[in-house]
This record gives structure tokens, sequence and C-alpha cells, in this order.
């Protein structure tokens, strides 16, 4: 049960069947069975009979049944998630689930949740759609893009196959907005070459770029862990980008860093952070819980009435790295989802006004999934079939956590800056709320999927995002 993931923007989960994750727990009340998938009589992988099959596992273990449709004929969707997508309308219409119900595939999700595996150019992209202009939000280590010179703060100008096919950003949004750009960047395939002009520092380059594999290195090597002194006060910063397995020992090791500093004040940059696994968001909570007890709640697991077997509590597990912050600034945005709001949902009952939200709204998903396997297909299915609740059992985050948390301060996300730099608007944000500095809350009221606290721009997402896009929201 503790290998689970708790997804993006578009996907939280828990990994009950047959997927990979790390980690684990030995606290009370967390042990459950794996859930069994419904037998259904097709045993091929036609598109009937992956919609008898995946129609069977929803009717069985979706959390809101009660909005399930009492019958829908397959015939007409021409697609599998187009018939997913017909199941769960309704629940949809009530922001319940927004597309987080839906087909991926089994190798290559195991694949990004055990390292990050993905293929691409290995960067972020924000996009401002009534400017028509697109920048690199960050740039990922051993990744094509930061190896070329492309990095956080970089214009993309034009995009082409080839130097002689060149189309600006300001033509392809024109004519056909966001997903215009995502057509012109190629498939995420190994070897999909495009030549990118790119402004970077007031000198702009015709630069030729090609997508290959590449392990996504959670925490920064650059920027990930620091810390900040802040006028005589040290400060521990650490940005998570996502929740896989290789983010335990480097989050050990960021915890290990601000204890021998003897650091109270944190920051815990997750502006950009779509989700990934729980165990890491539990490991997480528990570096942050030196002064918890291992009888207090982390979070609550909850199924429908009829799956309450599964449900779990999860208490604290203080580690050898763990520090007692007096002090916490979240920093988060409209993409800041799942396992990223799971970790600050659990902070609130304990820190109060202690903790703060920096930045902007964040996305709203306290609803996971399970995932259910057709292996000879190579589908998963990820359906929503719980809610997390922290210790005071709240867990009703639809319209994001500005409405929840009992102290939030409005601040952008300045791409000119590096992460972690002080003077950026988001981190000088935070620094400034752990020096009690007043400023101006954020409004309450649901966030779009793709919404970033940069101005008008919103992180770059296709139509149908692979597993590393859905948890890492703008990779490409």
């Amino acid at each position: 049960m503790r290998q689970r993931a708790f997804g993006s923007v578009v996907a939280m989960a828990a990994l009950l069947a047959g997927c990979g994750g790390a980690g684990g727990s030995s606290a009370p009340a967390t042990a459950t069975a794996t859930p069994t998938p419904t037998p259904v009589a097709t045993t091929g992988c036609s598109l009937r009979e992956r919609q008898d099959w995946v129609a069977a596992q929803i009717r069985e273990w979706y959390l809101f049944p009660d909005t399930l449709p009492t019958t829908l004929d397959p015939t007409p969707y021409t697609t599998l998630q187009a018939y997913v997508d017909a199941l769960t309308a309704t629940a949809r219409s009530q922001r319940k689930d927004r597309f987080f119900t839906y087909v991926t595939s089994i190798a290559g999700e195991d694949a990004y949740y055990a390292s990050g595996s993905s293929a691409g150019f290995g960067v972020r992209l924000a996009y401002d759609v009534n400017a028509r202009r697109v920048f690199v939000a960050e740039a990922f280590e051993n990744a094509p893009a930061l190896a070329a010179g492309i990095d956080r703060g970089s214009e993309i100008i034009a995009i082409g196959t080839s130097a002689a096919t060149l189309v600006t950003v300001d033509q392809l949004i024109a004519t056909g907005g966001p997903a215009a750009i995502t057509d012109a960047l190629g498939p995420s395939t190994v070897g999909t070459t495009r030549v990118l002009r790119v402004a970077t520092g007031g000198v702009t380059k015709d630069l030729t770029v090609a997508k290959a594999d590449y392990d996504l290195t959670p925490v920064s090597s650059r920027y990930g862990a620091k810390i900040i002194d802040d006028g005589g006060i040290r400060v521990g910063y650490v940005n998570l980008r996502t929740f896989i397995s290789t983010a335990d020992p480097a989050l050990r090791s960021a915890f290990a860093s601000f204890k021998a500093a003897g650091v109270t004040n944190v920051i815990v940059d997750l502006r950009y952070n779509g989700g990934g696994l729980i165990s890491i968001a539990e490991l997480f909570s528990d570096l942050l819980g030196a002064a918890r007890s291992t009888s207090q709640v982390v979070e609550y697991t909850v199924f429908r009435p009829e799956k309450s077997a599964n449900n779990t509590t999860r208490n604290f597990m203080p580690q050898p790295q763990s520090i007692a912050p007096t002090k916490i600034a979240f920093i988060g945005t409209g993409s800041t989802a799942s396992a990223s709001e799971l970790v600050i949902n659990a902070a609130l009952p304990y820190f109060h006004t202690n903790a703060a939200l920096i930045g902007t709204n964040t996305y709203g998903k306290p609803v996971g999934q399970i995932a259910l396997d057709r292996a000879a297909c190579d589908d998963r299915l990820r359906v929503i079939a719980l809610a997390t609740q922290n210790a005071a059992r709240q867990g009703d985050y639809y319209d994001g956590l500005a409405g929840k948390v009992e102290a939030s301060c409005q601040a952008g996300d300045d791409v000119t800056y590096p992460l972690g730099d002080p003077r950026e608007a988001s981190v000088r944000g935070a620094l400034d709320f752990l020096q009690g500095k007043s400023c101006t809350a954020i409004p309450v009221g649901a966030v779009s999927a793709a919404s970033l606290a940069t101005g008008k721009r919103t992180l770059l997402t296709p139509d149908n995002p692979t597993t590393a896009q859905r948890e890492t929201p703008g990779a490409f």
C-alpha cells in the first residue's frame, strides 16, 4: 500500500497494484490488501475489449460512483481515453475529477517513477498567450537543452525542423494557440531534433537540439538545496521538482545539512511540482517533523464506504535527518498539486500561522488514484478511488489551499533570477514572511489547471501528456 504515487496537475495516484514506487511504512493501520481487478470476459486488446475492462474497473473502484452513468454505449468513442472521459464527465463538471482518471503506459510510468526517465529537451516551458511569448521556467541537469546553453529565463523566439523552416512563436500562437507550440516541438521520442531560436541575456542564437533520454534530478544540483543567509538569519531552502524514488537520498542530504546548521526557518519550494510518490511526500513530512511523535497523524487515506477496508492512517516517523522548524514558507502556484498539496496540508494542523503559502493558490486535488493494470495491452488505468485528509480531517481543498491555510502571501515567479535566489520574487516573499513582515494574502478561489504565478504566463502542457509531463508540468 505504501508504494503509491500522488500525481500531477492532472494526476494523483495511489499505486495499489503492480506499480513502481519507493519507501514503505510500518506505522499503525497502514497495511491494506492490494485490490484485485474485476474479471471481465474479454481477454484481447481490441478497443471494445479495453473499453469493457476500464468500465468494469471504474464501476468497482470509483470514489464517486453516484456520478457514473447507469449505462454508456462505448461504440461512439474512437479512443479509450475518450470513453473514460465520458464515464467521468459528471464528476468533472463538479470539479471532483478534472481528467484525473486516465489510461497510460505501464512501461512508461514505471520508468518515470523509478528515476524520472523520459525523452525530451529537458526544459520546463511557460507561455504568455496574450503577448505570444514562450519562456524557459527551468532547465534540467544532464539534459540536452541545458548542455546547449538554454536555461531559466531564456526565451524561445522561433521553432523549426531546420533553420529554413523556422516559424516564430508569435506566429504559432497567433494561428494555433499554445497547441501549435507543442506540435512544433515534436513528439517525445529520442532523436527528435528542432532548431530553436533562443534569446538569453540579450543574445539571440539558433541552436539545434535533439531530444534524448534523461533522468530527472528531483533536487537540482545547482539550486535545489541551500542555506540562505538573510540578514544574519540562516534559512534552509529546498526545491523539489517531483516526488520520485531518487528524491529520497536527495531530501535526506538536504535536511541533514539544515540540521547540522541549526536551521529552524525553512522555505519549501513546490511551485512547479505536480506530484509523484506518496512515500516521498510522507518522507518530506517526516523530515519536517522532528517535533512530532509517532502517535501524531500525517494523513488519512479514505476510500468509498464499500472499500473502507483499504483505508489507512499514516503517522509521523521522524528520521535521523529530521528538523523541528519553527516557521515554514511553502512556495506554490496553480501547478502545485497532489503530493505537493499533501505535504502542505499535512503541516497545517501543527503549524497554523507559522506555515504560509507563498505565491498563488495551488491547484486543488485532494483525491487520489489506484493503478490497475492490463499488462497484455500495456494499459494502466489510473482511477480516482480515494481521498486524503490531514490530522484535522481537512481534505476538501478542491479550489486550492489558499482557502485552508491560516497565512499566505501573494508573490510572482521572476524567471530573470535563478530559483533559490533571494532576489527572486517568491523566494523574497518567503524570506519576508519568515522575518514576520506583512504582505497581501493570496485570493481564495479556483485556479486553472496550468495557472502559474508568472503574471500572465502558464505552463505549457500538451493535450495528451506523457507521465513525465503529468508529474512535471511544462516539461518538454
